[in-house]
């Protein structure tokens, strides 16, 4: 039922906006805004050529490495520091110094020290997202109360247990919260570091045909770009209603 409702929801909503986009079309009476029947035929096309999906296969890779890498860094450091106060204490100013940064601001740091191949690309989205995980998964690890830790330590219960067991379910939901947020942050840096010094990627597509004057091409990324986005933010949610039944019961 909940599914139907999903997708009754995301069809009303393309097709508002697809009204509304043609009416403006109309109203604008510009190759700046193309009616979006013409940008659908455009999308057609750009289906059959390779070149496209180049593009698509090689942003989607810069996005999936800065998730994972953020993932793998961020989580245990955040379980870590979240159950270990002394540690928390420690690193806490440093945390609280980072995070504030514009992660955006040092692009051109990190494309001197890792190049403006890939790698550039992928340290900064992977920045971006270890920090907003870090934070989420230590604060969700601090709200384990005493109680929960002495009555798993009278059970028998061990350190692997405790983060197995206690830990790691308590942050999960805050864990893929912070991945659904920081997808749309990846997404959009992404989009900006590809329009730098570079051939490949959706980001490098758009601002091509944007130069080139050819609108409905240019939105055409614009949409293979944002279905990204919301593919990964709707695999994210599916996960966690997969992973976290017990929020549930």
């Amino acid at each position: 039922m909940k599914k139907r409702q999903l997708l009754i929801t995301y069809l009303v909503t393309i097709i508002l906006i697809y009204g509304l986009w043609y009416v403006l079309s109309l109203l604008l009476g510009s190759n700046l805004l193309p009616d979006p029947f013409v940008v659908l035929r455009q999308g057609v096309l750009e289906l059959d050529k390779a070149p496209f999906w180049s593009h698509v296969g090689l942003s989607l890779y810069r996005i999936l490495a800065g998730l994972f890498f953020g993932f793998i860094l961020a989580v245990p450091i955040g379980l870590f520091l979240g159950s270990n106060e002394r540690f928390d204490r420690l690193f806490a100013p440093l945390i609280y110094l980072g995070y504030p940064i514009p992660k955006i601001v040092l692009m051109p740091i990190i494309f001197v020290l890792f190049g403006l191949g890939d790698m550039g690309k992928i340290v900064l989205i992977t920045m971006i997202i270890f920090f907003q995980l870090l934070i989420t998964t230590r604060d969700s690890a601090r709200k384990i109360s005493k109680e929960v830790i002495y009555s798993l330590q009278s059970l028998g219960g061990n350190r692997w247990h405790f983060y197995r067991h206690v830990v790691w379910p308590i942050s999960l939901p805050g864990i893929f919260t912070s991945l659904r947020i920081g997808t749309g942050t990846a997404v959009a840096v992404l989009f900006f570091v590809e329009s730098i010094a570079t051939r490949k990627g959706l980001g490098f597509y758009i601002i091509d045909a944007w130069g080139r004057a050819d609108y409905s091409t240019m939105f055409v990324g614009i949409i293979a770009l944002s279905c990204i986005g919301i593919i990964l933010y709707e695999v994210f949610d599916l996960l966690e209603r997969k992973l976290c039944k017990w929020k549930n019961i």
